[in-house]
C-alpha cells in the first residue's frame, strides 16, 4: 500500500468514526424529541435496554468493525473501497435524514 493510499484509507477510517459519532448523537437527539429511530434493531435494542445503553452497545460494535476492516487494510484491497460505502451509506441513511429532521427543530430554537 503507498504512501497516498494509507493516507486514504486513514481519512476514511476517522470520516466513518465522525459518522457513528454524528449519528449517535443525532439518534439521541432525535428519540429525544419523538422521532423513531429507523433501524428495527436498534430500535428494539432501545426498547429492551434503554436509549443510551443500546446507542452506546451499537456505535462501539460498528466503530470496533470499521477499526477492525482498519486493522486488515494490508490483506485486502477491499478495505478502502469498503469504508467509502460506509461512509456513503451513512450519509445517506443518517446524516441526511436525521440533518432533515432536526435541522428545523433547531433553527426554530436559534431565532
Amino acid at each position: 500500500m503507498t504512501r497516498h493510499e494509507e493516507r486514504a484509507v486513514s481519512a476514511l477510517v476517522v470520516l466513518n468514526l465522525l459518522l457513528q459519532v454524528f449519528d449517535g448523537v443525532a439518534t439521541w437527539l432525535g428519540v429525544g424529541l419523538g422521532f423513531g429511530e429507523g433501524n428495527p434493531l436498534v430500535h428494539q435494542a432501545m426498547t429492551t435496554i434503554g436509549t443510551g445503553p443500546a446507542l452506546w452497545a451499537f456505535k462501539l460494535q460498528a466503530s470496533a468493525c470499521i477499526l477492525l476492516v482498519w486493522t486488515l487494510r494490508h490483506r485486502s484491497r477491499l478495505a478502502a473501497p469498503a469504508l467509502a460505502f460506509t461512509a456513503a451509506l451513512y450519509a445517506a441513511c443518517s446524516v441526511g435524514p436525521w440533518s432533515a429532521v432536526l435541522a428545523p427543530h433547531f433553527l426554530t430554537l436559534a431565532s
